[in-house]
């Protein structure tokens, strides 16, 4: 079994969201000892946002004959092969007002593709990809659900319906929310989110 780890925070390996998937691979590991992590660090630079030959061939009502496969077409097909060989996808986000981060976005541009990872029909769009687990662990400095929320959470359904229309729909989300109230409150939501691993995978 193999996941494919997308990380999307600029802190890196310090920051909240990275740490918690480090724990979902831990609970994945502990269930199977072979797993290979296959990581990919949006964050740093490594997917970079679409180009205009992209935004040519996915805005022509068919791929044209001999359109280039060079830039973003070809950074486009490298990471949906990434995508499609993983049998477990692993994304660890922060929360950027109140949505997706930059980092992430550029991904999600490049591996959501028109008849490439889904098609168009008269009852909507329809994935090509087949489903697998996407597990999510996501860090938010305020809070965004429960009893304490006190801000609109548009990632999640944002994520909901984007990865749906490729095909993915078996998504379990994990969160570290309120890392800007002091050390107690991060205590606290690091806590909750152990409980809600524990919960989920055992």
């Amino acid at each position: 079994m193999n996941i494919l780890h997308l990380s999307c925070s600029p802190r890196g390996q310090e920051s909240e969201s990275y740490r918690l998937s480090q724990k979902i691979i831990s609970f994945l590991q502990s269930r199977t000892p072979a797993l290979a992590v296959v990581r990919r660090n949006a964050a740093e630079g490594d997917v970079a946002h679409v180009d205009a030959n992209y935004a040519d061939v996915l805005g022509a009502a068919r791929e044209p004959a001999g359109f280039s496969v060079e830039g973003s077409i070809s950074r486009s097909e490298q990471l949906i092969c990434e995508l499609e060989q993983a049998d477990a996808v692993l994304i660890s986000t922060p929360m950027h007002n109140l949505t997706v981060p930059s980092a992430l976005k550029a991904w999600i541009d490049h591996v959501v593709r028109i008849r490439r990872t889904f098609d168009v029909t008269p009852q909507g769009k329809i994935g090509t990809l087949r489903d697998r687990p996407v597990y999510i662990a996501v860090s938010s400095g305020g809070v965004y659900s429960g009893e304490r929320a006190r801000q609109p959470d548009f990632l999640t359904t944002y994520l909901k319906t984007i990865l749906a229309s490729i095909g993915l729909h078996d998504l379990h989300f994990f969160s570290v929310q309120g890392t800007a109230f002091g050390p107690h409150a991060l205590a606290q939501a690091r806590a909750d989110a152990d409980q809600a691993l524990r919960k989920h995978f055992t």
